[in-house]
């Protein structure tokens, strides 16, 4: 009588254990990717199309520079990550997005560079719980990574 409950219990731990896991697994990866593109030289941020980004966001998930390889993390393209950068305001006391131009963080037209890296997937990764007999909506990740910039 009270196997089908502690099966149940148990599939539903291993399956806790799985989100976290994932959790921590997509954090990591953003994580890559903002130490990879923040301590780069001569990376535009401004430019969505900047190679180097890139060049970051597909050796972070597939292990090549040019996304060549099998993504450690199923489910997850180099179109899901958003890299934004952020700069320290001193007279607000607080940490704002860095706009682009010259008197922001465009490093191409003279700008100081940005202070922190801020990696993200926006829309979220979605991980379907698979519990038998339970339909259950999928759960969105929403991890958020930020890292000192210590490129040039």
């Amino acid at each position: 009588m009270y196997l089908p409950i502690l099966f149940l219990l148990l599939l539903g731990m291993i399956e806790i254990a799985r989100v976290g896991y994932t959790y921590y697994a997509v954090q990591k990866l953003l994580l890559s990717v903002g130490r990879i593109a923040g301590t780069q030289t001569g990376v535009n941020f401004c430019d969505d199309g900047d190679t180097n980004i890139e060049a970051a966001k597909n050796l972070a998930l597939t292990g090549t520079a040019d996304g060549s390889g099998t993504p450690f993390i199923g489910g997850i393209t180099i179109d899901q990550i958003q890299v934004r950068i952020e700069r320290f305001d001193a007279t607000a006391g607080e940490i704002g997005e860095c706009e682009c131009s010259a008197t922001g963080c465009d490093t191409a037209n003279g700008g100081r560079g940005p202070d922190y890296v801020v990696v993200s997937i926006p829309e979220g990764f979605a991980l379907t719980l698979r519990i038998p007999a339970m339909p259950l909506d999928p759960i969105v990740l929403r991890p958020r990574v930020r890292v000192p910039f210590l490129g040039t």
